[in-house]
C-alpha cells in the first residue's frame, strides 16, 4: 500500500499524458518507487522502459509540476486518493483491462457499494423516462442498491436524485477533476451525493471535461458496476457506449423498451433486439443478478458484527414461528437476556414478533448465509 510521501509522485505522474497504470508498473518494477522514478534522468527513464517521446514529455512537463502542490490541493478539497493497489480500491473495477490507476474521491464508498448498478440514458429525458427512472431506481435503492451513474442532465441526474430522496445510495463519475462539476448547474447535486455516496474521478484536480474524457469515465461507471441500466437512449446516444462497454466487460445490460415510434427508445429497443435483458419492474434486475440476496447477505453481515448473543439467536430463528421459552431452552440463555436482545432485533428490524412471545426472521436470508448461521 503507498504512503503519503509515496502518493505524491503517483498523482504527479498521472498528471503527464501518456502516464497510465502500465508506465506506472514499469517505473516502478525498474526504480522501485516512484519517487526514484520522478528524479530520474532521461537514460535512467529509458533504461526504465519509457519510449523517448514519454520521456520528452516528462522532462517537459516535471519543472512545472509540484507533487507537494498537489498534496495540498487534495486536502483542500477535502480528496481522497486510492491508488490500485489499495486495498480500499474497488475489486470490481480491477476487472477492467484498463482500470485507472488512481481513483480520486469526494465523499465515502462503503462495503455495501459492492452491490450497484448503473443507471445511464439519454439528456434529453422524455415524461416515459423520467417516470421509468425514478420508479425503478426508487424501488432499487430501497433494496440496497447503491446507483452509479454519470452526473449528466436527463436519465442521470433523476437517478442520482430518485436515490437520495429514498434515503439510498448514489455514486457519480466525473469526466473530469472532482473540482469541476460538469454540468455546472448539478453543483448542488453533487455536494448531496458527497453527503450520501461518493464523487469519483481518475483525472487529477484541475483537469476540464474534454470530449474524449467521457467514453473513458463510462467505462469506470460499467466497471464498477454488476449491470447497466439503459433507460432511455437514442440511436446514437453515448448511453449505448456505456452498455457497450459493459458487454466487453462481461456485465449484464438492461434495457427499458419504448415506443417504435419515440426517437428517445431507439437505441434501448435495439439493445433488447441484440439480447439485452428487457426490465419491465427492479424485480427483472434483482433476479437476473441476486441481487436482493446479495443485499440481504450485506444487511445481515453488518447486523450479525454488532453483537454475540444477537448471533446465537438468528441461529435459532427462521421463517418458521419459534417461542421465546423453545429459543431459552436451545441457547441456555436466561429470559431476561433473550427477551431483551429479541426487542432490540425487533427494533433494527432483524425479527418479528408474530404475538404470544412467538418470533420469526424479518427477511428471508440467502441459503449460502443460512449455512454458516447453522
Amino acid at each position: 500500500m503507498v504512503n503519503t510521501a509515496e502518493l505524491k509522485y503517483w498523482i504527479s505522474f498521472t498528471r503527464i499524458p501518456g502516464i497510465g497504470r502500465v508506465k506506472i508498473s514499469q517505473l516502478l518494477d525498474h526504480f522501485g518507487s516512484l519517487d526514484h522514478a520522478w528524479k530520474a534522468s532521461p537514460g535512467e527513464l529509458k533504461k526504465a522502459g519509457m519510449d523517448s517521446k514519454t520521456v520528452d514529455t516528462i522532462l517537459n512537463l516535471r519543472p512545472r509540476i509540484s507533487p507537494d502542490i498537489e498534496m495540498e490541493r487534495l486536502k483542500q478539497y477535502k480528496v481522497e486518493v486510492l491508488t490500485c493497489d489499495s486495498p480500499m480500491y474497488p475489486q470490481r473495477l480491477k476487472e477492467v483491462y484498463d482500470y485507472p490507476p488512481l481513483l480520486y474521491i469526494r465523499g465515502n464508498l462503503l462495503p455495501e457499494d459492492e452491490c450497484c448498478l448503473a443507471v445511464v440514458g439519454t439528456r434529453r429525458a422524455t415524461v416515459y423516462g423520467r417516470q421509468v427512472t425514478e420508479e425503478l431506481v426508487s424501488d432499487l435503492a430501497r433494496d440496497g442498491i447503491t446507483i452509479v451513474s454519470g452526473l449528466a442532465k436527463g436519465i442521470d441526474s433523476i437517478a442520482h436524485r430518485t436515490a437520495l430522496e429514498v434515503n439510498g445510495r448514489t455514486i457519480a463519475v466525473f469526466a473530469s477533476g472532482l473540482d469541476i462539476v460538469y454540468p455546472a448547474e448539478n453543483a448542488t447535486l453533487a455536494r448531496q451525493i458527497m453527503e450520501h455516496g461518493a464523487l469519483i474521478s481518475e483525472y487529477p484536480l484541475g483537469t476540464k471535461p474534454k470530449a474524449d474524457n467521457f467514453p473513458r469515465r463510462n467505462r469506470i461507471m460499467s466497471g464498477l458496476s454488476l449491470g447497466v441500466l439503459v433507460v432511455e437512449a437514442g440511436k446514437n446516444s453515448g448511453a449505448l457506449i456505456t452498455a457497450n462497454q459493459a458487454l466487453e466487460q462481461n456485465r449484464d445490460v438492461f434495457a427499458v423498451p419504448g415506443s417504435i415510434m419515440s426517437p428517445a427508445s431507439r437505441g434501448t429497443n435495439h439493445l433488447i433486439q441484440e439480447g439485452a435483458k428487457l426490465v419491465l419492474s427492479h424485480l427483472d434486475i434483482l433476479e437476473e443478478l441476486n441481487l436482493a440476496i446479495m443485499a440481504q447477505q450485506l444487511e445481515m453481515k453488518e447486523l450479525l458484527s454488532v453483537d454475540e448473543t444477537e448471533l446465537v439467536l438468528l441461529k435459532q430463528l427462521s421463517r418458521e414461528p419459534a417461542h421465546i421459552d423453545e429459543i431459552c431452552r436451545n441457547t441456555t440463555l436466561t429470559a431476561a437476556l433473550v427477551s431483551s436482545t429479541l426487542a432490540m432485533m425487533e427494533l433494527k428490524g432483524m425479527v418479528k414478533q408474530l404475538g404470544g412471545m412467538n418470533y420469526v426472521l424479518a427477511r428471508e436470508v440467502g441459503e449460502e448465509y443460512q449455512t454458516q448461521l447453522r
